[in-house]
């Protein structure tokens, strides 16, 4: 009996806009799913928007059933209150993927832009635009969070596919 085909939930962790990006093995090109933002409302306190979060991640990963996911590995960024909320967004994702049980993968914004654009400071159009090529998207994915979290996607599908060709022990 064959295996399902790999479907890799990229995540692009935000606590206003948390970007996502569905791929799926397609004959052993990435094809896109699904992909978009979970949105939490400024209003609400906190701990209510993380509760959101948690839910909207755990309906996203029971729907598409993920065979790993892929995150943005945390950077500094100049504003500790942006550094601060991104964090809190970026725990409540990792604690919904260590509940479904599923495989994670962190990369450094500049290692995605590399694997998709083959220049690793590539801007946000760039992203964009090669995201929507590789992907043979009628439109450049928006917002931009999800974009990110296709690009994720893309990232981990390319270094699985380069770990399976490389000879054992490379």
């Amino acid at each position: 009996m064959s295996q399902p085909a790999p479907v890799i939930l990229g995540i692009d962790p935000g606590l206003a806009l948390t970007g996502y990006g569905i791929l799926a093995d397609h004959q052993g090109e990435p094809q896109a799913r699904a992909y978009g933002v979970i949105t939490t409302p400024a209003d609400e306190p906190l701990p209510v928007r993380l509760a959101r979060l948690y839910e909207q991640l755990r309906v996203l990963i029971g729907q598409h059933r993920p065979t790993a996911v892929a995150v943005e590995e945390l950077f500094f960024a100049r504003n500790a209150r942006t550094a601060l909320t991104v964090g809190h967004a970026r725990g409540v994702v990792l604690l919904a993927i260590a509940q479904a049980d599923l495989p994670l993968y962190q990369y450094k914004p500049v290692e995605v832009k590399l694997a998709v654009t083959g220049y690793g400071n590539a801007d946000k159009h760039q992203v964009q635009e090669m995201v929507r090529l590789l992907l043979g998207l009628e439109r450049l994915p928006q917002p931009d969070d999800a974009a990110d979290a296709l690009a994720l996607a893309l990232c981990h599908f390319h270094s699985q596919r380069l770990q399976a060709l490389a000879p054992a022990g490379w």
